[in-house]
């Protein structure tokens, strides 16, 4: 082979191949073109490697389909690009998606610790069994509205922040099977119930619920989502529709799994109020305002700007070069 010859008959294709890979937003035709031309160069590259090594011509034509693969297959995202789209796209559409599981979660939540706290407040003997008289009325009295302000207030929130963290990503994480969340809730409700029942008997109703609502409506909110991302991916595999069940499965743990990021900063306010503002002698108006207004921006973040993020197509998963191509069903 002449490779002298060989540059000079290829020059103005390998020109406009060089034109092709620097377009910024090509039209289909171009790409169309741009791979016809990768695949001529490919065969130009291999007749010069197979007859002369390597040589200027064949590095050249080389960095031509570098460049031109690139454009072609994508390239991972820069991380601090990818923050604004998760927080503005991806992680609201996902809490989006779970607003009704959430709603059914948080009722059925409700009701349970509400009748553990009315069936144990109205038997004595059940009260009873919870410890004895001078206990439960130091804790009605004392311990309970004392928990919030023992230790100091960094350190408090830091504790319920971790620990509540760590509840919430459980709940999604291992919402494959199905009754971790259940039991996460349960447990959860039955704890609010009978703490509840303890401060009612000894007629403490209202110290117990001028406490638990300045943080404990985020706080709450956020475990009631937890739940429900995990009952979704606990569904996901058991009613696949026309995915397979690992494909249903890894969509949807990919999409809820950003839940646990979300509900962790959510959390993270939630105990900033628990361990600064709801043991403050402040006015309850004020202390149940500010978890009020928290819950009031986690709602406009998870239906407004959420709903606005899905009716843009967004569901939460990762992007397509992130996941591969997805497997086209039909019907």
């Amino acid at each position: 082979m002449d490779l002298d010859a060989l540059t000079a008959a290829r020059r103005e294709e390998w020109a406009r191949f060089d034109v092709l890979t620097r377009v910024r937003r090509p039209s289909g035709a171009e790409v169309d073109e741009l791979v016809t031309r990768y695949r001529a160069a490919s065969a130009d590259l291999s007749e010069i490697k197979t007859s002369a090594g390597r040589t200027p011509q064949g590095d050249h034509v080389s960095t031509l389909l570098a460049r031109a693969r690139l454009r072609l297959t994508g390239a991972p995202e820069n991380v601090l690009r990818q923050l604004p789209r998760f927080f503005a796209l991806q992680l609201p559409a996902a809490l989006y998606r779970l607003r009704w599981t959430s709603l059914v979660v948080a009722v059925v939540f409700v009701a349970t610790a509400s009748l553990v706290a009315a069936w144990i407040s109205r038997d004595p003997a059940l009260v009873a069994t919870l410890g004895s008289q001078a206990q439960l009325e130091y804790y009605a009295e004392e311990e309970f509205a004392g928990y919030y302000t023992e230790n100091p207030a960094a350190v408090f929130a830091g504790t319920v922040w971790t620990n509540n963290a760590w509840i919430a990503a459980q709940a999604v994480l291992f919402g494959v099977t199905g009754f971790w969340p259940v039991m996460v809730l349960v447990q959860n409700a039955v704890g609010v119930g009978t703490a509840a029942a303890v401060m009612f008997a000894f007629d403490a109703g209202d110290v117990f619920v001028l406490h638990i609502l300045p943080h404990g409506l985020l706080e709450l909110t956020s475990i009631f989502v937890a739940g429900a991302a995990g009952l979704h991916i606990f569904w996901s595999w058991v009613a696949p529709g026309r995915r397979s069940r690992g494909e249903s499965l890894a969509a949807a743990g990919r999409s809820l799994a950003t839940v646990a990021v979300g509900l962790v900063l959510a959390l993270l306010v939630a105990g900033i109020i628990e361990g600064f503002v709801t043991g403050q002698s402040w006015p309850w108006p004020v202390k149940i305002g500010i978890g009020a207004l928290a819950l009031a921006g986690f709602l406009f973040y998870m239906l407004v700007v959420g709903g606005r993020a899905v009716r843009h197509g967004e569901t939460g998963d990762l992007t397509e070069y992130e996941t591969g191509t997805p497997r086209l069903v039909a019907g």
